[in-house]
């Protein structure tokens, strides 16, 4: 049969190809759940042999775009078994819905301009069809084995209905979609031909026949190395001991391939030497590829801490508070370290958590070992950890019982702490030792003290604050700007202000300022530059927070 992609309209019309579009193209057997055509459209077909009939033909692409599906240079692939592979540029500028199956791995276009879209179409005309693929203990592709051994097998293609297996070794399984996979084991010495059928009979060619082969042996090989540090003992070179057994026979000088894991070429030798490119952690890999044995290809892995010396160091921070959780970091390398601490324990955990409760000065020390290395052993100097105790946070606050529109004032009761962090509650917050706050709603609210200490040691203590608040309202009538004091600025005072809207005018109405801020006033400037002696009107609207409203209009005098 032939397949065919193509593509029409959108671009093509632009570009005044007014007759290069998708309009009018034979629906054949269509693709279900496609939005309707438009003439922007991608078209599929397929013809049969020597092109004697039309087998198939869809259109495929979103409905309506500001460009059309379509590709910039194309890229069309088609396997033996009639599927099409079409990448696209689609869904340009978003907005149409572009189709995909339930599982796509995006069903949306998030860019603001073209997506890469990836479509695969499987026609279904080139009959049922069989492919077999073994796996030995979760390796793919593995066809070969040591007895007693299990080998997995699956049809990669899953096309037939019922598959009838045999495994050579006398075995037979027959399984229906969709079980395409099954296994069998291999007791004996010797090579399998195993053979899959493929049946569907609804196919042109109702069956289909894949084989594979499998290999038993006997000559198992196991698999071991030992690295060796080479000297001089500051240098990166070891050596490889190969300590690998075959069950019976010899390894060739062609048996093994070692990796060093640094990206350097692998070597094919029995032992192996090595210089390393710099001081790491590398993962060494042993290769059996040697056929003749009946695990290859085989591999053993080993992680090797490559280091002319091994030096103690770690990390922990100097600093702590009763009661204080200690974290030790090991910079060493190695995972074989003790812990020394001056309390007379030890510990061998690579990285420990230590608890000190009471307040004081501590010692640690870390001894590092590495086998690997010239000097074998090092032990770190004695780090000093001071445990500071924690300061004691409390306050009172006044007039209690509250009193209305009254501001509340903080007496701070802490000891042993430097300096304060006041959280009011209300979203406001002071850093002074004993602060006074005026709150703008009726309510309880959690004002909470932080107190610190010069090591940083915290201590936090909360009390619940009542507050009335009775909903007033005002505006100063004059200010002089440029000035320092309490009349530099003009601002909307008040309490119980929930939502504000305050716009101040110049005599021929131009707005010199606005705000919806209650704490943000007037400073006299317009665009930077101070305003003119005059008198201003402004007006304010103002919902108070128990749901009433407001508006008051006034003058405002700019005094110089």
């Amino acid at each position: 049969n032939v397949y065919v992609s193509g593509w029409g309209g959108g671009i093509n019309v632009f570009k005044n190809y007014t007759t290069g579009n998708t309009n009018g193209l034979p629906q054949v057997d269509p693709l279900t759940g496609i939005p309707a055509p438009d003439g922007e459209d991608f078209y599929f077909f397929v013809l049969k042999k020597n092109a004697e009939s039309q087998l198939f033909g869809s259109h495929f692409g979103q409905f309506r775009g500001q460009t059309g599906d379509h590709v910039d240079g194309g890229t069309s692939r088609f396997d033996e078994n009639g599927v099409i592979y079409q990448a696209m540029c689609a869904n340009c500028n978003g907005g149409a819905a572009f189709p995909t199956t339930p599982n796509a791995w995006r069903r949306f276009n998030g860019s603001v301009n073209c997506n890469q879209a990836a479509v695969k179409i499987e026609m279904n005309f080139a009959g049922v069809s069989a492919g077999v693929q073994a796996s030995i203990n979760a390796v793919i592709s593995d066809t070969a084995g040591c007895v007693p051994f299990r080998v997995d097998f699956i049809d990669t293609l899953q096309k037939g209905r019922t598959l009838y297996w045999d495994f050579g070794n006398g075995l037979r399984d027959t399984t229906f979609a969709p079980q395409f996979s099954t296994f069998t084991n291999y007791n004996a010495v010797g090579n399998y031909r195993v053979r899959v059928i493929a049946e569907d009979s609804s196919t042109c060619n109702i069956r289909d026949t894949a084989f594979i082969n499998i290999k038993a042996g006997d000559n198992l090989a196991s698999l071991a190395f030992t690295p060796i540090k080479d000297p001089p003992c500051t240098s990166l070179n070891y050596s490889f001991i190969n300590q690998s057994a075959p069950t019976r026979g010899n390894f060739g000088p062609q048996s093994f391939i070692w990796d060093f894991g640094d990206g350097s070429p692998p070597q094919i030798s029995f032992n192996a030497t090595h210089t390393f490119p710099a001081i790491g952690d590398y993962v060494v890999t042993l290769r059996l590829v040697d056929t003749l044995f009946c695990n290859a290809p085989d591999e053993l892995k080993l992680t090797l801490r490559v280091n002319p010396i091994v030096e103690a160091k770690f990390s922990t921070p100097a600093l702590g508070c009763a009661p204080y959780q200690a974290q030790f970091t090991n910079l060493s390398g190695t995972a074989d370290v003790t812990w020394e601490f001056s309390d007379g324990t030890t510990t061998n955990v690579e990285n420990p958590v230590k608890l000190y409760p009471v307040p004081g000065t501590y010692q640690v020390r870390l001894i590092a070992r590495d086998p690997n290395t010239c000097n074998k052993v090092d032990t770190s100097d004695f780090f000093t950890i001071t445990v500071a105790p924690k300061p004691q946070a409390q306050f009172t606050w006044q007039p209690n019982p509250p009193e209305r529109n009254r501001p509340t004032r903080f007496t701070n009761l802490s000891t042993g702490a430097s300096r304060y962090l006041w959280n009011f509650g209300d979203g406001e917050s002071s850093t002074e030792v004993n602060p006074t706050h005026q709150y703008n709603t009726t309510g309880n609210f959690v004002a909470e003290l932080i107190a610190y200490n010069e090591q940083n040691c915290t201590d936090t203590f909360r009390l619940t604050v009542r507050v009335l608040i009775d909903p007033l309202l005002d505006v100063p009538n004059a200010f002089t700007p440029g000035r320092f004091g309490v009349n530099g600025v003009v601002s909307v005072t008040g309490f119980g202000i929930g939502k504000m809207d305050w716009r101040v005018y110049n005599r021929w109405g131009q707005l010199m300022f606005q705000s919806n801020d209650r704490k943000r006033g007037w400073d006299g400037t317009f665009k930077g530059k101070l305003q003119a002696m005059d008198v201003y009107t402004y007006t304010l609207d103002v919902e108070f927070t128990d749901g009433k409203k407001l508006r008051k209009t006034g003058d405002i005098t700019l005094l110089r």
